[in-house]
């Protein structure tokens, strides 16, 4: 069965911000701001990318959206890393309705529009445990009568962690968050062109019949500066630095290494 992650690399898309600009050039100026996406560079190598090598399933395809104003050093840097990936695929749009479009690359993205498909988000900024696409593929397989009688049906990881990144390594705290965009995904019949775009994941099970596991931490969500979630006044989630202990369980359930982490952003 095809998985399909969508992954927007700071994509200036019309609406789909929790934050509101001015004008499309305000939001793309925000968004190709350098320290802007000098952090995001160093979240993306350092915390989205290594989990996505290791993962213990590689059957995947990940598309991921960027704007067709992105600087060309930008996108060269974009298409560096993730260079020796078969799994990626690198898509440049105009500024658009992000849903819209989202839907449109989703659907375009499937090999078979007649067999079924999972599909997920990826924030540029997350990571998600190294069995992520074996476990999403394992919960449809044995749920397989509840799957064939829904066009869709999301499987919710809701054990993860909070995190923030920086020079000094990482600081986090252990979280349950049900239906959060890290470790989502969504089960879509075959011939359904319904996509897991189509709806606000926080509100996802009022659609659909949901499958839920918190059996072990399946998701790192990065807090920093720039989170488009966090630009509004939100309450704090207090985080402390890793333990050893920690430091190790990052690496083998994430492939997040805290050395590289503070190697990456002690970088002038």
């Amino acid at each position: 069965m095809q998985v399909i992650g969508l992954c927007r690399f700071s994509y200036p898309a019309i609406g789909g911000f929790q934050v509101e600009h001015d004008s499309l050039a305000e939001r793309i100026a925000f968004l190709y701001g350098e320290a802007r996406l000098e952090e995001r560079f160093r979240l993306f190598e350092t915390v989205a990318l290594p989990c996505l090598r290791a993962q213990s399933d590689p059957d995947f395809d990940l598309i991921i959206v960027i704007g067709d104003s992105l600087p060309t050093h930008h996108e060269a840097r974009l298409r560096d890393l993730v260079a020796g990936m078969p799994q990626v695929r690198i898509e440049k749009h105009p500024p658009v309705r992000q849903r819209a479009l989202m839907k449109d690359i989703l659907n375009a993205a499937r090999r078979d529009p007649a067999e079924p498909c999972i599909q997920f988000r990826y924030d540029d900024d997350d990571a998600v445990s190294l069995d992520f696409i074996e476990r999403l593929r394992g919960a449809v397989s044995d749920c397989a009568g509840l799957v064939a009688r829904h066009r869709s049906v999301a499987i919710d990881f809701n054990m993860g962690y909070v995190a923030e990144f920086g020079a000094e390594g990482i600081a986090a705290t252990e979280i349950h968050r049900p239906y959060y965009v890290a470790a989502l995904g969504m089960y879509v019949r075959g011939g359904s062109p319904v996509t897991i775009m189509n709806f606000a994941h926080e509100k996802i099970l009022r659609f659909m019949p949901t499958i839920t596991f918190s059996d072990a931490p399946m998701f790192v969500r990065g807090h920093h500066t720039s989170n488009d979630s966090r630009q509004k006044p939100v309450k704090p989630v207090p985080v402390t630095p890793l333990t050893p202990e920690l430091i190790e369980d990052f690496e083998i359930r994430f492939a997040i290494r805290e050395a590289a982490v503070r190697q990456a952003f002690s970088a002038t």
